[in-house]
C-alpha cells in the first residue's frame, strides 16, 4: 500500500460541510511518521470544515490513463482524525521543511507568510484499499498501514 501511495503528491479531501452535504476538494500534502499533513488557506471551504468537524477522508486514486480498466482502479481510501499543528509547536517547523523539499521552497516560505494558511494533520483511522477486482482490503495495524482481505460477501452474477 504504501509503495502505491509514494507516487501521489496529492490528495482528494473529503469533509462534510455545516449542513452536513459531502464536499471533496484536494491539497498536496506531505507524510511524515504515519501521519499526512496539508497547508490550507482558511478561505477554503475544506478547512472549515475541517476546523468544525476534526474529521475527515484522504482519498488517493490511480490516474485514468494508467489504468488497466476504468472499473477497477487502484485507490486507498483513509478515515482520519484531524487536528491543526499550531505554528508554535515544534513538529510545524519540521513538517514546513519537508513542504519545502517536496515542493518549491519559495512558493512554501510565501505561503508561510500568510497568516491564514494553517498545517493540518491527518491521522488515520481506518479505510480500505482496492488494487483490482478481487483485491479489496480493509485496513488495519497500528497505523492503519496494514492490507486485511475482506470477509463475507463478494459479486454474484444473474
Amino acid at each position: 500500500m504504501l509503495d502505491f501511495l509514494s507516487a501521489f503528491r496529492s490528495t482528494v479531501i473529503g469533509t462534510t460541510d455545516a449542513d452536513g452535504f459531502p464536499f471533496a476538494s484536494y491539497a498536496p500534502f506531505v507524510r511524515d511518521d504515519h501521519r499526512y499533513y496539508v497547508f490550507i488557506s482558511d478561505i477554503a471551504r475544506h478547512a472549515a470544515n475541517l476546523r468544525r468537524e476534526g474529521r475527515a477522508s484522504l482519498f488517493f486514486i490511480e490516474d485514468e490513463c494508467n489504468a488497466e480498466n476504468l472499473f477497477a482502479r487502484k485507490r486507498v481510501s483513509l478515515q482520519c482524525e484531524t487536528r491543526i499543528v499550531p505554528r508554535e509547536d515544534e513538529r510545524f517547523d519540521a513538517i514546513m521543511s519537508r513542504f519545502k523539499e517536496t515542493f518549491s521552497p519559495g512558493m512554501i516560505s510565501g505561503l508561510m507568510q500568510m497568516q491564514d494558511f494553517h498545517l493540518h494533520e491527518f491521522t488515520s483511522v481506518g479505510g480500505e484499499a482496492v488494487f483490482g477486482f478481487g483485491e479489496a482490503y480493509t485496513l488495519g495495524g497500528e497505523h492503519m498501514e496494514t492490507l486485511l482481505p475482506r470477509r463475507g460477501g463478494g459479486h454474484k452474477k444473474g
